[in-house]
């Protein structure tokens, strides 16, 4: 039977429902903790929280993916709050956004050493939580190309993605050449890497998304609602109608609805910074779909991209 690993366990596939597959319940760089300015307490983190993932369930999500890697505020325990309080299924991640946002700890540490420590915590645990994770994350560092580090990182992903049957989320599909021969080189098929942030604003017009899925890897659409129409906007947003072109160009003119996701990349509660007013997950139900059913496309091809395909990403394959 099909199952993914959640933070309340695991569960089947089928059981995931609508997924938000890529998102942060609280994402902070090293040392956030210290800021005076913008740290919330968690009395005040999660009375920011718990009415968002409220909405998102309402709306008819089954599913947040939180991929807040190690070091950047992931907090498991709390999760599980969240989730039995809110009925919301949350995917834990292991691995890090980039590796420039590692601790020196881990910045030094061997491929076969952070392969070891992901398996751990997809087969045994994060912590002393009891808790594993559902899916790895990795990532490019500020630049644009993959640092030495970076590319330990990638290889001992791929060898625990091997090992365990998890699959890999990217924090951007940039500098992808380099990701795929890593992957390549130790055997990971690329179906089981979700190549994230293709449409993000600095980086869409570098990003080969159609090669990438021409490769076989799976393609993220991931930062929808970070606009240039917003009133204080992102550095990385977009216009919203040139986005979803994007979009709609890639899973219906180019034929790669099978290996598209889509999500919002919000962040619940930002540790450490005030966050981008007003953008949540529940863009995907308040703007997202309702979009793409403004340009035409059916209820068909709205499940493929928000129940089939994620769940079909999660499954753990050993």
């Amino acid at each position: 039977m099909s199952k993914v690993n959640t933070v309340l366990g695991a569960i089947p596939a089928e059981e995931l429902g609508v997924v938000a597959v890529h998102e942060h319940i609280g994402y902070g760089m090293p040392g956030s903790e210290l800021d005076t300015k913008w740290w919330a307490s968690p009395e005040e983190r999660y009375a920011e929280t718990v009415p968002k993932l409220r909405k998102f369930h309402e709306y008819g999500g089954g599913t947040f993916v939180d991929v807040t890697g190690i070091c950047n505020g992931r907090d498991v325990d709390y999760y599980k709050s969240l989730s039995a309080k809110t009925g919301v299924h949350i995917v834990a991640c292991t691995g890090f956004v980039g590796g420039d946002t590692a601790l020196p700890f881990f910045a030094r540490a061997s491929v076969e050493y952070l392969a070891e420590h992901f398996v751990h915590e997809i087969t045994e645990g994060i912590g002393r939580t009891g808790s594993r994770a559902g899916v790895i994350k990795v990532g490019v560092s500020r630049g644009g190309r993959m640092t030495e580090l970076d590319k330990r990182i990638y290889r001992a992903a791929a060898r625990a993605a091997l090992t365990t049957g998890v699959p890999i989320l990217t924090h951007l599909a940039i500098d992808a050449e380099n990701a795929i021969a890593i992957f390549n080189e130790e055997g990971l098929p690329l179906d089981r890497v979700l190549f994230g942030h293709a449409d993000d604003g600095v980086n869409a017009e570098k990003t080969r998304d159609t090669w990438i899925a021409k490769q076989g890897g799976r393609v993220g659409f991931d930062t929808f609602g970070y606009e240039t129409e917003l009133e204080d906007p992102p550095f990385w947003a977009r216009p919203r109608k040139e986005r979803l072109d994007h979009f709609l160009r890639f899973i219906l003119t180019e034929g790669f609805l099978g290996q598209a996701l889509a999500s919002a990349d919000a962040n619940c509660s930002p540790l450490g910074w005030p966050g981008v007013k007003g953008h949540t997950v529940n863009y995907i139900f308040e703007d997202l779909i309702p979009d793409l059913r403004a340009a035409g496309v059916d209820e068909a091809t709205i499940r493929t991209l928000f129940v089939e395909n994620p769940a079909d990403f999660l499954t753990i394959r050993n």
